[in-house]
């Protein structure tokens, strides 16, 4: 498939007609350009990037998806919502909708070439919880690395909450390292226990993660650059849940401040 193809598999909603993976030449060297046409063909028709989300940082779920190393989409103006405490997220035109709580960065500053941990640190506005609605367009999702970058990293929406100043929460880089390692998280459907997990299951805390992205990025021929005013949701802390329309989600971090909760709709 080609990216116009692509795309219009993403707007309506429906399956691929087989993995791109199917072709034994197809690999991450191929996935990326593929999905920076996409991005592209958004762009030209209006809709403005708002920074990225990093997929598969949580190393528990590594086997389970098959995927053994973090990949990375465009999160748009057309995909993101931010709330205070409780919103809404329409799954319409969505395949196989999953739901993960993760943790998102603001950015007020491009970090510095070759960022260290502190650098990347002092480039930080805010952080929030968030709601990442993500998305398969393969059967029971069943794929390849590869399929997932060409499939926009996987990612159909972001819901963020309430931001809080970084300067509020640590005075430097290893302070809110460790601070986000040792947090916890409890997301429930509708008051049932879903699942828990813990800020160290993404890629040791969600700051190395973002760390570890801003070099892959940068990496990839054609890449934009991080900017001021974008942000970037870190991946998931729990296994990434189906969920339908009609359906309430609460997480609820231990870090004071930080809960979210999300109502679905058609």
């Amino acid at each position: 498939m080609h990216a116009q193809e692509l795309l219009l598999h993403q707007d309506l909603g429906q399956p691929w007609p087989a993995p791109l993976s199917r072709d034994p030449g197809f690999s991450l060297d191929q996935a990326y350009p593929l999905a920076l046409e996409v991005r592209a063909l958004r762009a030209q028709r209006g809709e403005q990037p708002r920074g990225f989300k990093i997929g598969f940082t949580n190393r528990t779920i590594w086997p389970r998806y098959n995927v053994y190393a973090p990949i990375w989409g465009t999160v748009w103006d057309s995909t993101l919502s931010f709330v205070e405490g409780q919103g809404k997220v329409s799954l319409a035109h969505t395949c196989q909708p999953r739901l993960e709580p993760e943790i998102v960065f603001g950015l007020k500053a491009s970090p510095a070439s070759d960022a260290t941990l502190e650098d990347l640190f002092d480039a930080l506005d805010w952080i929030a919880p968030g709601f990442e609605v993500v998305q398969c367009h393969l059967p029971d999702w069943t794929f390849e690395a590869a399929d997932t970058v060409a499939d926009s990293g996987l990612h159909a929406r972001l819901l963020v909450g309430a931001r809080h100043p970084v300067s509020a929460l640590a005075n430097e880089a290893a302070h809110l390292d460790q601070w986000l390692a040792q947090g916890q998280v409890t997301l429930k459907q509708d008051g049932r226990l879903v699942d828990q997990g813990q800020g160290v299951n993404v890629l040791d805390s969600p700051l190395q993660a973002l760390h570890h992205f801003i070099g892959e990025l940068r990496r990839c021929p054609g890449a934009p650059d991080l900017v001021a005013g974008d942000l970037v949701t870190t991946g998931t802390w729990t296994d990434a849940w189906p969920i339908q329309a009609g359906e309430q989600w609460t997480a609820e971090w231990s870090m004071p401040g930080f809960s979210l909760g999300l109502n679905t709709t058609a």
